[in-house]
């Protein structure tokens, strides 16, 4: 299983990164399978440089705040009017209840313009498990202002875990268990950000990740540009006892 970081930039699109939007690929029956994990503000423009973008296997929203969902409505303009004829429809959208009318409303400019001809729609729901190709995918309710998910994707043996927008809660342990990766949220600075419920600091990320138990790496992301990302960095690394690392725009790992 292969993970790109198309952006990782916090709350919006910052200088050197694209708003959240991560693809995850992995070989099965004779090809490549790609999903993202998100696409927020910025990102369909990236994404371009890694793969066609006729060849997204399914999206995954984690929210529908735009920094996470913002560019699927520049993608249903790249898959309706392409030259050459529209791609088929279909193509799997997973997200919260009214991800289809969000996305309509964020299309549409005098009034909500439906997108549904070329995106299947299906509701996420907490702790549920569904397949694509070859990603076996549970979804975990997280501890955000609007309903919100993490996504724990297996494939190829590997576990990534994607915690999506969220402050600390009891989900994260099922979701984070044994990953070879914990991709966290770490928008908030201990002693800055003093609201609850809303994301996970350095330190409480990885304090997640050592509850969970098992999990090989850290990174952080979501970090806003006006963080000091050392300064998460350094906050994770007082509680979680390997190296910490920063997700960057344009990295690949292999899982």
């Amino acid at each position: 299983m292969k993970l790109t970081v198309v952006g990782c930039s916090g709350s919006f699109a910052g200088p050197n990164s694209p708003a959240s939007c991560y693809l995850v690929q992995a070989e099965h029956e004779g090809r490549q399978w790609s999903i993202l994990l998100d696409l927020g503000n910025g990102a369909l423009g990236a994404l371009q440089r890694y793969l066609d973008l006729s060849s997204v296997d399914g999206i995954l929203l984690s929210h529908l705040h735009p920094d996470h969902c913002a560019d699927v409505a520049g993608y249903f303009v790249v898959r309706k009017y392409m030259p050459g004829g529209s791609l088929p429809g279909g193509l799997p959208v997973y997200g919260p209840a009214g991800t289809r009318e969000r996305l309509a409303r964020l299309y549409g400019t005098d009034a909500p313009e439906d997108i549904g001809d070329q995106f299947s729609f299906e509701a996420l729901r907490d702790a549920g498990t569904f397949s694509l190709g070859p990603f076996r995918i549970t979804t975990y309710q997280v501890n955000h202002p609007v309903e919100a998910y993490g996504f724990r994707v297996e494939a190829d043996g590997a576990v990534l875990a994607y915690t999506g927008d969220t402050d600390a809660c009891p989900a994260l342990a099922d979701l984070c268990a044994d990953a070879a990766l914990v991709l966290a949220d770490s928008a908030f600075v201990d002693g800055r950000d003093d609201v609850t419920g809303v994301h996970l600091s350095g330190s409480r990320a990885a304090a997640a990740a050592v509850e969970a138990g098992g999990v090989k790496r850290l990174m952080l992301t979501h970090i806003p540009p006006w963080n000091d990302a050392e300064t998460c960095r350094a906050q994770a690394a007082s509680v979680w006892p390997g190296d910490v690392e920063l997700a960057v725009a344009g990295q690949v790992y292999e899982l």
